[in-house]
């Protein structure tokens, strides 16, 4: 069974923009993880002058 053009391109669209938000949830929790292990420093006294 063959798919015709528009049922291919709206699978194409739905698995594209399934993909692409998949990958931005899992590069925001690496974000996060990362500002768990390393948080900023505070800027509470050591400021260096210029």
């Amino acid at each position: 069974m063959e798919m015709d053009k528009w049922t291919f391109g709206f699978t194409l669209m739905i698995v594209g923009m399934g993909g692409t938000f998949l990958t931005v949830w899992v590069l925001a929790l690496v974000i996060n993880l990362l500002k768990k292990i390393y948080p900023l420093a505070s800027d509470s006294g050591e400021k260096k002058n210029a």
